[in-house]
């Protein structure tokens, strides 16, 4: 009786399991009898696959008895292997039969109506490939795939539909009908609870920009969640370093619009109060260590607006500071205390043991064509040393100053022992082969064309090979360069130059030739002092001297040749080469030509800049050059002193219009001393970041006088000239564009002025 009721209630199970089959469109097993034993199992319906595969997913086999619950248990196991899209179970008296539909072989894939994203791309993220079982489950999650896939590029309304071709032999063609539909761009962004900064000041600071119809060589206006949550770090970053230590984004929200066409993304914002640093606490743990002896590499003050920036600026300098006292194992963590109701924040710095890490190795990884000793050279650290984070930061940096790779990644994990830890780089190389053309106009040169072929990582070594042809109005250039950064595994930065140089010199009534070649050799002093050597053999040739021309001029018709030594040595702190808004730096370049040849005598020079930063986006610059030349037991020649005006130097003069000058001919003849100064405030005009377009006001003044040889005639004066002027700078896409007006206020009546100069250059 009982064991009657159990088979009673197992063939009501199959027969609900039976009736919810039909309700979900899955195949199920037959109402199968139950008692006896099965003699067989028969498969039917296969064609690819083997019967005896289809049996070994069953869960019962012949010798068992008829059991419901694992005829059903079988099923299920078949289903999970995708492999079928029907399978069915019945018994044919002693004989269970598993009858088979396998799911189709995908022959070949397509995808139709993609055109920002090409075949192998959508191929690449899709599981199904030819050859492939096909399941209607894959096929969806691959839609869902591409459809996420056109989302991270900004086409939120984009479509993708499968469509599937049955084929002869169980095969089928499976093509994704795609509708990319617009790019989803950002159409506004705005800022909720910002009270100390505008809307457009915080639009600034954030990489997701607003759509525009000038932004056509950015991808920064379409919507990418990742930015967004970048965003949210760059604005609490920025509140950090301006005072306000409370500060948090509520909240970050991209609405798509109805029409699915754009994004309006709004940030709510919490900026808290202003706080100042207050007092500025160290204490030690350490023996031997006075930690007053840190205070120097300190950034922050007493009484200034509170930076978080600064702060993490003061714990590396410190880090490094006690490095070369002679402690490697520090760790210096700050203590914030708040007073909220004074809005000062206290800082204590405490200066502990750290632990006592070694580098056990240093490991590289990713450079496929840059030898490993290029990238170790810069390391900071080598193995065997005590870790320095400060120096895994400087080293880091160094690498990527290289230019041959697009990122750098720098990580220490615990080595073999816990005292030991391991150092790996993971680098992504770039290319590092230009070969460039070049077009523009210059007040000073004309129409400028060039061509230049140049690789910065030849053979993977390091090394920088470059030939270059420049052709221009009134000048021509031929050059060829090579230079080895680290000669003879030392940090010896060694190469050669040779070079063509044609300058039809108009301001003075002569060509020049120059044909020549130089070795040069540059090393570190130290972090940010360099110096250069070189030494130069050229022949110069003073040619095609007008009739009319000063005598002077005439006087030095000819070919000379000159051998020359020079070190020039460099100074720079600031914080970028290209567009510095920060430090200074001071050079001076000494060369003595008379080591064999014609020409004998001592030039030199001595410059530098410094860089204020004013207000939040206002630079103040203040540069400055002076320098001379003098002939050693013989006049020195008119290709040898210094002619000034122009767009980079005294503006509101025409290039050579400020020296010593012939008044019969007009010709300037030169000057053997000079100096020459400018004071240039530099600012943003209103238009958006990424135009990179800034104006600015400027002085300039200075002079260039004294000249060898018979006087008469010659006008000179070392009274300074003074102009000002008004200019605007782009660094646009196709080059960087220069637009000065410069007016002279003190001249000399024999001086050249021009007030409008201009300089356009591109390379494509």
């Amino acid at each position: 009786m009982f064991r009657w009721l159990l088979q009673s209630i197992a063939l009501t199970l199959v027969l609900v399991g039976g009736l919810l089959g039909l309700v979900t469109g899955t195949s199920v097993a037959q109402p199968i009898q139950a008692g006896g034993i099965i003699e067989e199992v028969r498969v039917e319906g296969t064609q690819r696959i083997e019967p005896e595969t289809v049996r070994s997913y069953m869960r019962i086999d012949p010798g068992e008895r008829f059991d419901p619950i694992k005829i059903d248990a079988s099923l299920k196991s078949i289903f999970a292997t995708g492999l079928f899209a029907d399978v069915t179970l019945r018994r044919e008296g002693d004989t269970l039969v598993v009858v088979v539909v396998e799911n189709p072989i995908i022959n070949r894939i397509a995808f139709e109506g993609n055109v920002s994203l090409d075949n192998e791309t959508l191929a690449a993220e899709t599981s199904l490939r030819p050859r492939v079982v096909f399941t209607h489950t894959k096929v969806q999650v691959d839609v869902q795939r591409l459809i996420e896939i056109y989302r991270l590029t900004g086409r939120f309304a984009a479509t993708v539909e499968p469509k599937v071709i049955k084929l002869d032999q169980n095969r089928v063609d499976l093509v994704f009908e795609i509708n990319e539909g617009p790019v989803t761009r950002v159409r506004a962004i705005s800022f909720i609870g910002n009270r100390a900064f505008s809307d457009g000041r915080l639009r600034e600071e954030i990489t997701t920009t607003e759509a525009a119809f000038w932004r056509i060589f950015t991808t920064a206006d379409t919507y990418d969640p990742d930015r967004l949550t970048f965003d949210r770090d760059l604005l609490r970053r920025f509140y950090l370093s301006r005072g306000y230590a409370d500060f948090r984004v509520i909240s970050a929200v991209a609405e798509l619009t109805p029409n699915r066409e754009s994004f309006i993304i709004t940030f709510t914002l919490d900026e808290g109060e202003r706080y100042t640093f207050g007092e500025i606490r160290l204490t030690t743990t350490l023996r031997n260590l006075d930690a007053e002896q840190l205070r120097s590499a300190i950034t922050t003050l007493e009484g200034e607006w509170y930076d978080a920036s600064l702060v993490e600026d003061s714990i590396a300098d410190m880090t490094e500071a006690a490095g070369n006292l002679g402690f490697a194992f520090i760790d210096i963590r700050a203590r914030v205390e708040r007073d909220r109701e004074n809005r000062i924040i206290d800082l204590t710095f405490d200066v502990l043991e750290g632990p006592r890490v070694f580098v056990e190795r240093i490991e590289i990884e990713g450079n496929l064509r840059t030898l490993d000793h290029v990238i170790r050279r810069e390391f900071r650290l080598v193995e065997g040393d005590a870790f320095n984070s400060a120096k895994l930061r400087r080293s880091r940096r160094r690498i990527r100053n290289l230019g041959f790779f697009k990122n750098v990644e720098i990580s220490n994990d615990e080595g073999s022992t816990p005292d030991k830890t391991v150092v790996t780089t993971v680098v992504e190389e770039q290319s590092t082969g230009d070969l460039t053309f070049g077009a523009g106009i210059s007040s000073t040169d004309g129409l400028v064309g060039s061509i230049s072929l140049r690789e910065r990582n030849l053979l993977g070594r390091g090394q920088d090979l470059r030939a270059g042809f420049t052709l221009a109005g009134s000048k021509s250039q031929l050059d060829l360069s090579f230079t080895e950064p680290h000669f003879l595994d030392r940090n010896l930065a060694a190469g050669f130059d040779l070079f063509r140089v044609v300058q039809d010199q108009s301001e003075s009534s002569f060509k020049s030739t120059r044909i020549g070649a130089g070795l040069r050799a540059g090393y570190d002093i130290q972090e940010n002092l360099r110096q250069v050597w070189r030494y130069t053999l050229q022949q110069q040739d003073i040619s095609d001297v007008d009739n009319d021309a000063s005598d002077l001029v005439k006087n030095d018709e000819g070919t000379e040749v000159e051998s020359s030594i020079s070190q020039t040595l460099t100074y720079d702190v600031r914080d970028s080469r290209f567009d510095p808004r920060e430090g200074y730096t001071i050079s001076n370049t000494i060369k003595l030509a008379g080591f064999g040849g014609s020409v004998r005598n001592l030039r030199s020079t001595l410059g530098g800049g410094y860089y204020i930063p004013v207000l939040e986006d206002l630079t103040l610059a203040l540069r400055g050059e002076i320098g001379g030349v003098v002939g050693l037991d013989q006049d020195t020649r008119v290709s040898d002193r210094f002619f000034k005006g122009g767009v980079n130097s005294i503006r509101g003069f025409e290039f050579g219009g400020v020296t010593a000058r012939d008044t019969d001919s007009d010709d300037a003849v030169g000057g053997k001393t000079f100096y020459n100064g400018t004071a240039e405030l530099a600012f943003p005009i209103g238009l958006p970041t990424e135009f990179k377009v800034r104006g600015r006001v400027f002085t300039d003044f200075g002079a260039a006088w004294n000249v060898d040889g018979p006087k008469e005639g010659i006008k000179d004066s070392s009274s300074p000239r003074l102009s000002v002027g008004t200019g605007i700078s782009w660094g646009s896409p196709f080059g960087p564009v220069v637009l000065d007006f410069g007016f002279a206020l003190i001249e000399e009546d024999f001086d050249k002025t021009e007030t409008f100069s201009f300089s356009f250059g591109t390379r494509f």
